[in-house]
């Protein structure tokens, strides 16, 4: 392989977010810390674990969320978090199956390539908002079975109340939010400075 080859793969495994000697460059040319990358994406992880996700797909999505281009390859992400395979494909199967993660073939090879969806936590808090009317349906039908004049029967319905309050208020979070973005592209575009950055 000839030095410019060398040079051209060691640009693509920093891009994609594998491990490279003496750390990796980042689209702007500057150069970081795998250590500490591998660090926060074990403490990412980590806190995604202790609130529900599986393991493996915590460290999987928090591996191609620190991936420049948001994507790797199966053996890149078993290379990058030392887990199996097998491991990977499980935990991109429920990382799918909640539409986190998007699957595509890698160009000009049968390798399939998975990658975050684009604004991937707005399409997961509003895919939540059809697991809430679900449940909300199955407890409204509880608390007439139990009686909305029994304890039991007042405590479903308060709870079909509150589902219902928190679907009201994250659609209106979602609508705030993208009215946000929306904000900010168009500052950005006709160069204001960033709100943080404002006197």
């Amino acid at each position: 392989m000839s030095s410019e080859d060398q040079s051209r793969e060691g640009r693509r495994r920093g891009a994609n977010g594998s491990e490279s000697v003496g750390g990796s460059a980042g689209e702007d040319g500057t150069r970081r810390d795998e250590e500490a990358v591998s660090r926060f994406v074990e403490r990412f992880a980590a806190d995604m674990t202790e609130a529900g996700m599986q393991r493996t797909a915590s460290r999987v999505f928090a591996a191609l969320l620190t991936s420049d281009d948001a994507s790797m390859t199966s053996a890149e992400l078993s290379e990058k978090l030392r887990i199996s395979p097998a491991a990977v494909s499980g935990a991109v199967r429920y990382l799918t199956q909640v539409s986190m993660v998007g699957r595509e073939r890698d160009p000009g090879s049968r390798r399939d390539r998975y990658r975050l969806h684009d604004q991937g936590w707005y399409v997961t808090i509003t895919q939540r908002d059809s697991v809430l009317s679900r449940w909300e349906n199955t407890l409204r039908a509880g608390a007439e079975t139990l009686g909305r004049d029994t304890p039991a029967g007042a405590r479903v319905a308060e709870t079909v109340e509150f589902f219902e309050f928190l679907q009201q208020e994250l659609l209106a979070l979602m609508d705030r939010w993208k009215d946000y973005q929306e904000t900010k592209r168009v500052e950005e575009a006709e160069g204001v400075p960033a709100r943080g950055d404002r006197a």
